[in-house]
């Protein structure tokens, strides 16, 4: 977005793989940063092509869903770093509380604004001018604000990732802080949310792409529901989030670094096989029909074409050694940027090529299907339906008689899989297929149902809801 009355921009840096999205503001001349992830080059490379200097780095809250880049961006080059002067860090930045305005460069005043709800600290920032008089304190009206995980689009953030123990202050004080934002900004001001483009930190998922203070009046239901709507239904709606969140917060307070993006080593395809053997993960990076194709046995597929990092470190017992298997050295050096976001640092080694390359002997597969596919060879026999969506997606509509696991339980629970043909399924094939290359590591050989769930029903599989009693009824 550029203002053209204030001859401001906000450029936007997406990590969809994360559901995130980090801000740069500028005036020409200077800028801030909000919400910085982990690997902060893309942040330098922005600042060079718009030909501006950093001056600030601010930071919502401590992230639960991310390492921040923030004090590496701050430490190179040279500008404050700021955040909520209530948080324990233990590094030097600059704190900053409820009403203090800073300001940046000549005309931009950023004025923080105490927002608890995602966490007890977070704070949002509300963007004004110093052009404008209309409150009468040289401050111009604010036109945008930088939200984190407070409100969001059509949604808030989650109010249940600093413990159970705490979710019911908090969504409280979420519903407080959303309608503080809305009193006090005017119904035009762009609404900059980090979390709420497929990230877990958020309560409920959106479409949206960009909104104002005036839209969320409209349809958000934290500003159109009563407190107690409010409360109830968001807590309802609450589903489990990725295990690897427990290790993101004590790694920010602790003053992360910035990351090491150079190559690992090449393993051949011995190493690959004594690491398999040893308990360590080995994992394939390319598309989930590659991988059912032909793959190296042992080896767990986290394609790169979904939230590769979100699962992978939902999965993964943390501080197993990771080795990726890429078609190509870019690939192997996605993954591992995506990876040093969540605070994997450095992979234990990468092989590129294909499955030929990565198996010491033949290559293993299994077969794909649609729901149509199940339907139908249900007719002539019995076969084993595992359905590895969240408990919540199962518990409002799965087929008759399917075994839930959801896939972040599956590694430790894949011995519970019945005997038989297996079929895995999800709501869309990604995670079908991780699933089903935990369950062919354990020597099963599983057919991965690569389809929409919206098709189920229509190729009439029989659907229940478990979720209202043992037996489920038709949905």
């Amino acid at each position: 977005m550029t203002d053209t009355r204030h001859a401001l921009t906000v450029r936007t840096i997406e990590t969809p793989s994360l559901g995130d999205r980090t801000y740069l503001v500028h005036d020409g001349e200077v800028a801030f940063v909000v919400d910085p992830q982990r690997d902060i080059d893309r942040v330098l490379d922005l600042l060079e092509s718009e030909g501006v200097r950093l001056t600030h780095v601010f930071e919502t809250h401590i992230h639960n869903d991310y390492v921040t880049g923030g004090l590496a961006l701050a430490e190179v080059t040279g500008a404050a770093y700021l955040g909520n002067g209530e948080d324990e860090v233990s590094f030097d930045r600059t704190p900053i509380a409820d009403g203090e305005t800073v300001e940046v460069g000549p005309r931009m005043r950023v004025r923080a604004i105490a927002t608890p709800g995602h966490t007890f600290t977070h704070l949002s920032y509300a963007l004004s001018t110093a052009d404008g008089t209309r409150d009468g304190d040289g401050v111009g009206e604010p036109y945008g604000v930088f939200t984190g995980g407070s409100l969001l689009y059509g949604a808030t953030g989650r109010p249940d990732l600093l413990g159970e123990e705490h979710t019911h202050a908090l969504v409280r004080h979420q519903h407080a802080s959303a309608h503080r934002l809305a009193d006090e900004l005017p119904d035009v001001a762009e609404v900059f949310p980090t979390h709420g483009f497929g990230s877990f930190c958020s309560a409920a998922q959106s479409d949206a792409d960009s909104s104002t203070i005036g839209r969320e009046k409209e349809s958000n239901p934290v500003l159109t529901q009563d407190e107690e709507t409010y409360v109830r239904e968001l807590l309802n709606g609450l589903g489990a989030f990725p295990a690897y969140y427990a290790h993101m917060a004590p790694a920010n307070a602790s003053g992360p670094t910035a990351p090491d993006l150079s190559p690992v080593h090449t393993a051949d395809p011995t190493e690959l096989r004594r690491r398999i053997e040893a308990g360590e993960w080995v994992v394939d990076l390319r598309n989930r029909q590659a991988f059912a194709a032909g793959h190296a046995p042992g080896t767990f597929n986290f394609g790169l074409d979904g939230a590769f990092s979100t699962y992978l470190g939902w999965l993964i017992e943390w501080g197993t050694p990771v080795t990726l298997l890429g078609e190509t050295a870019e690939d192997v050096a996605q993954a591992q940027r995506e990876l040093v976001r969540i605070g994997i640092d450095r992979p234990a080694a990468h092989a590129t090529g294909g499955p030929a390359d990565w198996a010491e002997g033949d290559v293993a597969s299994f077969p794909t299907a649609t729901f149509a596919d199940l339907a139908q060879v249900r007719h002539h026999r019995d076969v084993v339906v595992l359905d590895v969506r969240r408990a919540d997606e199962h518990a409002e509509a799965a087929i008759a008689g399917a075994i839930n696991i959801p896939i972040h339980e599956l590694p430790r629970r894949v011995a519970e899989v019945p005997t038989g043909d297996v079929w895995v399924h999800c709501a869309g094939g990604y995670r079908a297929s991780v699933a089903a290359s935990f369950v062919a590591a354990a020597g099963r050989t599983p057919v991965a149902i690569d389809d929409s769930f919206d098709n189920a029903r229509q190729v009439g599989l029989h659907l229940v809801a478990p979720g209202d009693g043992a037996d489920g009824a038709d949905t």
